[in-house]
């Protein structure tokens, strides 16, 4: 079920790239962020309530709001730059730079979760990397 679910993500990520490229046009990228983020929180709470899960904010640790919060602003910070990369760029030159995301995150799942690396991951890094710099340059 995990890859269905990762696939409609990729799609919609697809959407959002061009979506957001159509509509940046004339609007300052804070700005865009800001209004996507609106909207981006509301259907977020909008779950939380239509799922009536709203009761597990009292369970949620402190260690989990701190790095909930920290993903939060890693999350807005890419957003932030990623809009304005989005806004001075080509989408089809942009986006391969920002899904090198996927080489950062296995690295850094290596160092920080010891998640294993192996021989087909380090190929598909690898490969990654490559098709990144073939589309940009």
């Amino acid at each position: 079920m995990w890859l269905i679910f990762a696939i409609l993500s990729a799609v919609f990520a697809a959407l959002t790239s061009i979506l957001a490229k159509i509509g940046i046009d004339g609007v300052n990228s804070n700005l865009a962020t800001a209004i996507r983020t609106v909207v981006v929180v509301i259907m977020a709470w909008g779950m939380v309530f239509i799922t009536h899960t709203q009761g597990g904010i009292a369970e949620i640790s402190r260690k989990s709001w701190i790095f909930l919060v920290l993903s939060g602003l890693a999350t807005g910070a890419s957003w932030l730059f990623y809009y304005r990369a989005l806004q001075i760029g080509d989408a089809s030159k942009v986006v391969p730079v920002d899904k090198l995301s996927v080489v950062i995150t296995l690295v850094l799942a290596f160092i920080f979760l010891h998640e294993q690396f192996t021989i087909k991951s380090i190929i598909g890094c690898v490969l990654i990397a490559a098709g990144t710099l073939m589309m940009v340059l």
